[in-house]
């Protein structure tokens, strides 16, 4: 399902089904502490339903199944939730997955006690989506957003691919990350209150091959470029490899949480 908005690279179109098996790969890259923290928070655990939105190829139920909450994820690309559910059976796990837009969201009211949003909250049309989460929360619910980035500035893998993305997506939004918190809209306040925030440093490794993959797999590269760029990104991207990174290396991120209790 092909995308565009005007508040994301300019508008230009992407496709997360174009990039589904390389996402499915090389996407699942969250360290064990990533997951540490959210249960620290007592969320996303036995006895609790969680809805995931955006979830992509179900990295964060997948990875977080062992903690014994019931998960739904749900995405707008037919294709993420087909590579979803395919991993998802290779591991006899009985998540539900459904191909459906956080706006188009049809469940009963307070059906859930945690919805998560990883990588995904900037998407969404706010005003519309954060009544509709609310009234799928159970009273007290919680709706917890995730994000982790590579942090360019400060690492010379990570800074050097970001600027050959740019060569080739120029308006590519997700440049040029720094630590901060994770930006709660204004629509959000009339529904939820904001109990905890959380921002930290994450080191994850990569191989070469690896690496290319995570870029590979990104908005800016395999989910919008056509054919020919996107060979001519490969050939230049796996150069720039060769001359600058080890077989091994580890790449400099932080990850944020945001906490927020359904009033």
């Amino acid at each position: 399902m092909e995308i565009s908005d005007k508040r994301i690279d300019a508008g230009k179109a992407f496709d997360w089904g174009r990039t589904s098996g390389e996402y499915a790969k090389y996407r699942d890259i969250y360290p064990e502490e990533f997951y540490r923290r959210i249960t620290d928070l007592g969320l996303c655990v036995k006895r609790q339903r969680v809805l995931d939105l955006g979830t992509g190829t179900g990295v964060l139920p997948r990875n977080m199944y062992r903690f014994g909450a019931e998960w739904t994820g749900t995405d707008i690309s037919p294709e993420q939730v087909d590579q979803a559910r395919r991993l998802a059976e290779a591991q006899d796990m009985k998540i539900r997955f459904l191909p459906v837009s956080a706006e188009e969201l049809d469940f009963p009211g307070e059906s859930f006690d945690v919805i998560t949003a990883c990588q995904c909250f900037w998407y969404f049309d706010h005003e519309k989506v954060l009544p509709k989460l609310s009234e799928l929360l159970t009273p007290g619910g919680k709706l917890l957003i995730l994000y982790m980035a590579w942090l360019p500035e400060e690492d010379r893998i990570a800074g050097e691919s970001e600027r050959l993305i740019l060569k080739y997506s120029p308006h590519w939004t997700g440049a040029g990350e720094r630590r901060r918190p994770i930006g709660i809209p204004e629509a959000a306040y009339r529904y939820f209150d904001l109990e905890a925030h959380e921002e930290y440093d994450l080191q994850v490794p990569f191989t070469k091959e690896s690496w290319h993959g995570r870029i590979r797999a990104s908005r800016g590269i395999g989910a919008s470029l056509s054919g020919s760029e996107l060979a001519a990104w490969d050939a230049e991207h796996r150069a720039l490899l060769d001359r600058i990174a080890p077989e091994e290396f580890e790449v400099l991120h932080y990850a944020a949480l945001a906490v927020l209790t359904k009033k």
